[in-house]
């Protein structure tokens, strides 16, 4: 087995993965590792050929892939160690790292500090309760658009999506162009899971209706798919007898949220956070595990590229840190509390002499108008009237210094959205 060493190891390859590298090597930083499962970096932003990226941090809108190229081409030049095609098998506590290539047969990686940056998953059907058969043309959203915008294949001529993510509303618009007929778009909740500026550009834009309180109950064809049958739902998430609906369709596109990808990360010993499925973390984003850090959509689903590239660089900042014995683990940790109609706010907690953190949040329901307050006691540290919220819209606020207590981050909702 081939031992090495480096100062920081990050793993994975994307967005998170590329800022945290070059923020790392401007720090100061020369042994850099970069780990990427795939033959190429870029992460999920290679099948982004979409515009609309780019925008807060280069001013301009650009593609997914155009975004990743900026970052990719800045550590081609800044002469950081890149593994392609390696697969990361296990992380220790110690900061041991077990991965594997063609290549190189098995490493053992010695890490003076690990970001982790493996990004998310789609979840599937089972995860969403379609049982039964298993026909052909039952596909993620992120599958549809590898096979369309990278491998130059139609998965199918009639569509049906199921779930109102991000991605499948993109892959809508796509797969209009493309000149498969999309059918609709179902989303069991009562209100959409996606951006508002996608419900209005990749359906609204395109007659591409959205159902609301809907959902996919089953799944008809046994080799293919041959068609769908929906219902309404009540306030239970239930089917409703007497709704039921048959949707010809051999193409049935599942958008129905994503998972951070956390098996190594739960494995190492890291604790985990039920609400945002990823690590607890402090404002440098350091895990429950001195050295160990994580950014990106590893530590929760980020709605902007943007969002994820700032994560990479607060990581890469804290593993600096933690290098040059700035960082450990026996600092007193404040605690950082989700209160009214917040679902989750990171990072959950401070150390006790950080500066200024940036905290990421997003609310339970949607408001017209809403004022967000971290506040310590009756102490508060920021206020923020916002004109509208929405859970698939992420909140980001930032307060400076820090506060000897907890901290309690809430969202006064003065008109709900009907």
């Amino acid at each position: 087995m081939n031992s090495i060493r480096f100062d920081i190891v990050i793993i994975g390859g994307g967005p998170a993965g590329l800022a945290a590298a070059l923020k790392a090597k401007e720090l100061g930083t020369e042994r850099i590792l970069l780990i990427e499962r795939d033959t190429e970096l870029g992460g999920i932003l290679q099948q982004c050929i979409h515009d609309g990226f780019g925008l807060h941090r280069f001013g301009k809108r650009m593609s997914g892939n155009q975004y990743a190229q900026a970052f990719i081409d800045e550590v081609c030049k800044g002469g950081i160690d890149v593994k392609l095609d390696t697969m990361a098998l296990e992380i220790t506590p110690e900061r041991v790292i077990y991965a594997c290539n063609k290549e190189d047969g098995m490493l053992e990686i010695h890490a003076g500090a690990i970001i982790l940056a493996m990004g998310c998953r789609e979840r599937t059907a089972s995860q969403v309760f379609l049982y039964g058969e298993r026909p052909a043309g039952v596909l993620t959203a992120g599958a549809v658009q590898r096979y369309i915008n990278m491998e130059g294949y139609l998965p199918g001529t009639k569509a049906v999506i199921l779930g109102s993510g991000d991605i499948g509303l993109i892959m809508a618009r796509r797969m209009t162009l493309e000149g498969i007929k999309v059918q609709g778009v179902y989303e069991v909740m009562r209100s959409p899971g996606g951006l508002t500026r996608n419900i209005v550009q990749c359906l609204d834009d395109y007659d591409i209706p959205l159902h609301l309180a809907t959902t996919v109950t089953q799944v008809h064809g046994r080799k293919r798919v041959e068609a769908v049958t929906v219902a309404k739902v009540d306030e239970n998430r239930k089917p409703l007898p007497g709704t039921e609906e048959r949707i010809d369709c051999d193409l049935l596109v599942l958008a129905v949220g994503l998972i951070p990808e956390n098996e190594l990360s739960r494995a190492a010993g890291v604790a985990m956070d039920p609400k945002t499925k990823g690590p607890v973390l402090d404002n440098n984003f350091m895990t429950s595990v001195p050295g160990i850090f994580a950014a990106g959509n590893v530590a929760v689903v980020f709605d902007l590229v943007d969002y994820v590239s700032e994560s990479g660089e607060i990581a890469a900042r804290g593993a600096v840190d933690f290098l040059a014995g700035r960082l450990s683990g026996e600092s007193e940790l404040i605690p950082v509390q989700a209160s009214d109609n917040v679902s989750f706010v990171v990072p959950q907690r401070l150390r006790a002499d950080c500066e200024e953190t940036a905290f990421f949040m997003r609310v339970k329901s949607p408001s017209k108008k809403a004022k967000l307050r971290c506040s310590s006691g009756d102490a508060s540290l920021f206020e923020k009237n916002c004109s509208f919220v929405a859970p698939p819209e992420m909140l980001t606020f930032r307060v400076g210094g820090c506060s000897a207590g907890p901290l309690t981050v809430s969202v006064k909702n003065e008109e709900a959205v009907q």
